[in-house]
Order: C-alpha cells, then structure tokens, then sequence
C-alpha cells in the first residue's frame, strides 16, 4: 500500500534509524544477555529511543512529539519486533502518546500503561478506584514492569500517574517464556495524580502495533530459516531443493504477506480517521492474523531446522518465545476473531 512521498521517507529513515537498537545481521547477544534479568532491559537503550523521537513518535508536535501516525508506528515496531527487542516500547510509547511530558518523551522518566484487570480483554478495567488523589486496584500484565519508574493506571474515575516506589505500590512479577515478566500491580491507597484523556485509542494503536511486532519477528525467523534451508545439506544437496520443504516454505511466505497487508491496511484505515467500528474491525483483523501467522511460521520454523531449532542455543527459538508472549498481549487471536467479527460489514455478508 503506497505511502505520499513524504511519509515514505520517514517510514524508511525509522527503519534505518533503529539500527542502532537491531544491528545488522540480526546479532542477538544483547537479547540474550538480559533474559531473565532484572529488569529484563537496558535503561541506556531506552534514553537512545527518547533521543531518536521514538517514544513520542505518536504524541502531538505541539507537546513536543513527532506527530506521526500509524504507518510510521507500524514500521518502527516492525523493525524493533524483528530484531526482539526487549524494551517494552509499544507500552512506553502508549504511555507517552498519552502523557507527553518532556521527562517520559526523552526516556528520561520510564512510564508504563496499567491498563488491565482481566485476562484477555481490550477493556481498561472499572474496578480500579481513584479517589481524593489515593488509587486502589489491582492491574495485570504490565510487561517489564520492574523497570518501571511510574504507572499511568486507567481508574473507573481516569486516569492516574502512580510512582512505581510510591508507598501502597507492590509489584509482583512472573517470567515470561522470552525471558522478560510481566507483573501484578497492587495499589492500596498510593498517591496518585489525575492526568486527564482517554486511552481508548491508544490501546488499538498498541495493540496495531504489537501485529507489527510480531510481523517483523516472523520475517526474521522465516529469513533465518531459508538460510538454514539454503546451507543444510543432507544426500549431497541443499535441503532447500527439497520439494516437500519448498512447499511448506511457500505456505509460511504467504501467511507472512497476508499479515502484512493486514497491517497495512489497518495502519491506513487509522490514519484515514476512519468511524471507530471499522477501525476495531481493521485492528482486529490485524491482530488475530499477525497472533497466528507469527505462531505458525516460528513453530514450522523450529521444525524446518530439524533437531538444532529445540536447541537453546539457536536462535530460530528466541522468535517462537517471543511470539508466545506477544500472541496474547493486547488480545488474543480468539478475542480479536469475536471483535472482528462483532464490528465488521464483511462478517456480516459472509
């Protein structure tokens, strides 16, 4: 899907940009050496993405962001998706898009989205209490939550900025299969400040931008494994020549470009301000594809590999890990197949 000219370019200086974050070559080290660590990623890494724009690449110029949309997004998640990055940078930049304040824009001030109260929902959860400036409630699955400076909590009254180290704050947290956590947020009675808006829109731009994500890891994994194909061989020939192999390569490049034109869409129906029902609609479509393309093709890609893919020590199974965790963030694909199928005029002439 075409771009004007302008936006084009600054699609392709994102993906040139995040070189710095994913090297060339795809050397996973870094990732490696942070897995199941506290906090699971690196604080210096996140200032460069505040120093680069990205953290306020949705957030207004006005209130010193780039003011770019969802193509851009896309695109950035993507690249940083592919190189399995472990900053949680689709919950930092929904933070920022939603508290654009000099300290959270430049990554100075590290601010996570505690958003939900219920397993695989897109709701921001009632239950939380904002009252006489004390929030109460609890709030699950916030990625990385360790390193968190401070929480921008959804309450049945708003929302609230909640310092991490606030007395009446208790963060607990569980492994995830990638080597990050997610963690269960308790807030009795902690101080919180009011911070006004609604982040309705900023959960579907987070949850457009997770398919992305998982896009560019499937790429990858997919790329890693016809090198493999390529290079293996067994009876005195390339295993890639294998027809069989071949087929299954084919039926995974195809789910891979089936998500990619789902995401694009869906970035432009966003970008188009689109009524709400066909954006969720668009959203959705997205992100149930993206969920089950990105766990097809790295689990086919574990078997293509033949006994080194189960092996630790390669890298095609840091994709499927990833992809485990990032299946379910933001809803799953059964969530988002009923959403889509709610909300979409297609479903209904089907």
């Amino acid at each position: 899907m075409s771009l004007p000219a302008e936006r084009a370019e600054n699609v392709a200086m994102l993906r040139d940009s995040a070189a710095a974050i994913v090297p060339p070559g795809g050397d996973l080290r870094r990732i490696r050496a942070l897995r199941f660590k506290s906090p699971g990623f690196d604080r210096a890494v996140w200032q460069t993405m505040g120093e680069m724009g990205w953290l306020g690449l949705l957030a207004p110029e006005a209130a010193g962001g780039s003011g770019l949309g969802m193509a851009e997004y896309c695109a950035l998640a993507e690249t940083l998706g592919g190189g399995l990055a472990p900053e949680p940078f689709v919950p930092g930049i929904m933070a920022a898009s939603l508290l654009p304040r000099p300290a959270v824009l430049a990554g100075d001030q590290i601010v996570l989205p505690a958003w939900q109260e219920q397993p695989d929902t897109l709701d921001c959860g009632p239950d939380t209490a904002l009252r006489d400036g004390r929030v109460s409630g609890v709030k699950l699955f916030v990625p990385m939550a360790a390193g968190a400076d401070a929480f921008l909590v959804c309450t049945a009254a708003g929302m609230a900025l909640v310092d991490a180290h606030a007395r009446g704050v208790t963060i607990d947290g569980a492994a995830t299969q990638d080597g990050g956590h997610f963690g269960t947020v308790r807030f009795d009675a902690a101080p919180g400040e009011p911070v006004a808006g609604d982040p309705a829109d900023a959960i579907e731009a987070a949850t457009l931008a997770t398919a992305a994500a998982l896009l560019g890891l499937m790429e990858r994994c997919f790329d890693l494994t016809l090198d493999y194909l390529r290079t293996r061989k067994q009876f005195g020939r390339a295993i890639g020549s294998f027809q069989a192999l071949q087929h299954r390569a084919a039926d995974l490049k195809l789910q891979i470009a089936l998500s990619r034109a789902s995401i694009e869409a869906a970035a432009a129906t966003l970008d188009a301000g689109a009524p709400l029902p066909a954006r969720r609609a668009a959203v959705s479509r997205a992100k149930a594809r993206a969920a089950d393309a990105a766990l097809l093709v790295t689990r086919q890609s574990i078997q293509l590999h033949g006994g080194i893919g189960y092996t630790d020590e390669y890298d095609a199974g840091l994709y499927l890990r990833r992809a485990m965790v990032l299946a379910n963030s933001f809803g799953s694909a059964r969530l988002h197949r009923a959403r889509f199928a709610a909300l979409s005029p297609e479903a209904d002439d089907d």
